[in-house]
This record gives C-alpha cells, structure tokens and sequence, in this order.
C-alpha cells in the first residue's frame, strides 16, 4: 500500500534492506524518514504499524492542526507502538517494558513539546498586545474623527505642549499681582463660563491664555481682570459659534472697563502671544485619554471636575497638560471604584504615562477635591453641585491615594 508522504509521523521502514540504510545514514549524521518511528530500545524488532497504515487511509491528505493536546496524543501513540509493537511483532514481556524507568523520550517527542512551548510563549505575547484595544475602530466611518491621522494629531500635540508649556514660577516676575489673585479670577471666570453657556474648551483655552501671557507681560492689580475677560472674549471668537459681545463683558465685570480698555488689551494680548492662539490644553487630551478609558458619564463629569480644580491652583502649573488631563481621568476611577483603579493598558498606552508617573499629580488632585468645598474660592464645587453636572462633588475624595 503506498504511503501518504505528508502523514504526521507515519514513515515506516517496509523491509530488512531499508534498515541496512537507515543505520548507515543514522552513522554519519543524518536521519531518515523511514527511522522516526523505529523502536528506540536496544534490540527490539523494527516493524510496520497496522494503526499507522490505517490512520494513512482514513487521514490521507487531511492536516490535522498542530496544538498541544494533538501533539501530546500522537507522541503517546508512538511511545506505545514502540513499546508493544502493533501486532506483527508481539512483545513477549510487556512489563519488562511498562517498569522501565531509563527509557529516552524520542527525539521527534522532544522537538514537539520544543515547538509548541514556543508557540505558547508567542501566544502570551499577542495575548498581551491584545490588551491594547483599537478605541478608534467604532469611528472608522466618522469622517469627523479623522481616524486616519488621530495619532499624528496628539502625537504633534505632545511635541507641541512642550513648546507651549508656561513655566509655574512666572508668578516671580510680576510685582503687583500674586497667585492667590489669579485664583480669584479663574475661580470668576468659571463662573462666567457657567453663566454664558459657553463650550467646553473656550474655558481652558481662556486660561491658557491669560497664563502665557502674564509670563511674557507684567500686570498691574487693577488691570488683571481685564486680561481675565479680554481672554474669554478672544477664546470665544477662537472656539464659539455664537460669540457674546463686549458689550456682555462690560456688563459682568459690572461696568469697570469701557469697550476700548477690552479692545486695546486684545491688541496687546494678541501682539504679546504672536497671534498664536492654537495650544494644546488639557481639554484635547481628556478627550482623548477619556475614550481609552471607555467612560461613561459619570467618570467623564468626574474628571472635568478633578481638572477644572486644578485650573484655579498655580501650583498645577508644573504638571503639563497632558500629564493633568491623564491624571484627572486616573483620580476619577480611583474615586468611583477604589477596589480597582483599572488604568489598563490602553489608557496607559494612549496617555503614554504609566500610574507611578500619575501618582504625585493625582495625590494633588485628591487634596484639591477634598477642600473644593470649603473656603473662598468654591465657584468649581458649586457648579459641579448641580443636576446640569450630575451632582458630581457627592463622590467622596480617593483618600487612599495619599497613603500611597
């Protein structure tokens, strides 16, 4: 009967001749097809399989795939043909052969297990890369997602908030304001935003502004609320769609500055910037490292509270936006479940800082969070007190983070 050269393990030696080369090709170097299966014990008989000749006829052509229960089961079926034969010829003392304690594992036993340990160890790997999921993948047909360039875009925002970043001793080179002041005012200008209805990103964008521009331009006490709603003004002909006049600006600031005080101060903010008004601020990036962590509402109104915290305080302003943005989110599941702080791999992968990095940044936010309450300066703690913000100041700070 003609064999099936692509057998797993099925090419046996058919006569005493075939032997004769066997062994002299086993002699320099080399095995044969033929000498896979022959018997490894010293002078047992060389035989043919019955089972083997069977297995070619009901598997010809049929390629069983390779794992490691199917490897096992063959390697098994080999050891016991060549320990009991397969009828031709009959071993007389089986249990000579059963409590043999020296016998050699066969070779092909050996490079099989070989094999699927480095299949194993390859399939740990991809099972570690999969942990990385696609979070782009739901957008492919959203034009408005760019889903094609999203990594180019934040990678140039990285590179790009380098460039921007305000230096958080600035406040050194201004004698007539001081910290505690520009907190009033972005404590105001919160509450501005809130009563504007404005977007978003107008808020931060506001604060950007004012930030790089009191590191360039020295301020007088007087004039530092100006700064504050000549940026809001600028930020909304940045972001908005519906602009609100100055003639809105005029009456919030309760009719301190006339309409050429803003616009002269716009001039002079714009010429001091370069007209550079496009930055990253931490609001591109919560976007993004929000999507990673898969958030619902909850966890997204929670890190927007974490982080508008952060834009009162000036000594946030020594953590980039980026790093602000990642540890805002990391603080917020921290705070909503504190048995897990699930900052898995994606979001590690996609905010490119690991929970150590995030560790100091978010021990501030947990102290932030658990005064946001008390004292002068509330306007962040009463917005996010209302249905409008899911009443998100009701979660109890993440306390255990201080201990760690």
């Amino acid at each position: 009967m003609e064999m099936n050269e692509n057998s797993f393990g099925h090419g046996f030696m058919q006569s005493h001749g075939d032997d004769k080369l066997a062994l002299q090709l086993i002699h320099k170097g080399r095995r044969v097809l033929g000498a896979i299966d022959e018997n490894i014990i010293a002078g047992a008989p060389i035989f043919q399989s019955n089972i083997a000749k069977n297995d070619a006829v009901l598997h010809k052509n049929v390629l069983n795939p390779v794992t490691r229960n199917y490897a096992a089961q063959v390697a098994s079926n080999h050891q016991k043909r060549s320990l009991y034969g397969s009828g031709k010829h009959d071993v007389e003392n089986v249990e000579e052969f059963e409590n043999a304690k020296d016998i050699e594992v066969p070779i092909y036993v050996r490079h099989t297990e070989a094999m699927m340990d480095e299949i194993d160890s390859m399939d740990e790997v991809d099972m570690e890369e999969d942990h990385i999921m696609d979070i782009d993948i739901c957008d492919v047909k959203n034009e408005l997602s760019v889903v094609e360039y999203v990594d180019d875009i934040y990678s140039f925002y990285r590179k790009s908030e380098n460039a921007s970043f305000v230096a958080h001793t600035y406040m050194a080179g201004q004698s007539d304001i001081n910290e505690r002041m520009r907190a009033i005012l972005i404590d105001w200008l919160i509450e501005v935003h809130y009563k504007f209805e404005l977007m978003e990103e107008t808020l931060f964008l506001t604060v950007s502004l004012i930030d790089r521009f009191l590191e360039r331009q020295p301020v007088v006490r007087k004039e530092l609320q100006l700064v504050g709603i000549t940026a809001m003004l600028m930020a909304c002909k940045y972001e908005e769609v519906s602009v609100p006049v100055v003639t809105d600006f005029i009456y919030i600031s309760d009719k301190a500055y006339t309409r050429k005080d803003i616009l002269n101060m716009e001039k002079l903010m714009l010429n001091t910037l370069q007209f550079n008004m496009s930055v990253p601020t931490p609001y591109v990036f919560m976007r993004r490292f929000l999507k990673a962590a898969q958030s619902d509402r909850k966890l997204e109104l929670l890190s927007f509270f974490m982080i508008e915290l952060c834009l009162v305080e000036y000594e946030m302003l020594e953590f980039k936006p980026s790093m602000l943005a990642a540890a805002a989110v990391y603080t917020a599941m921290c705070t909503i479940d504190r048995s897990n702080k699930q900052w898995s791999k994606t979001t590690e992968w996609h905010s490119k800082y690991t929970e150590d990095q995030l560790l100091e940044c978010a021990k501030k936010m947990v102290m932030l969070h658990g005064r946001s309450a008390t004292g002068k300066l509330t306007g962040v703690h009463r917005k996010y007190s209302t249905a409008r913000f899911g009443y998100a100041t009701g979660c109890n700070p993440a306390q255990f983070l201080l201990s760690m």
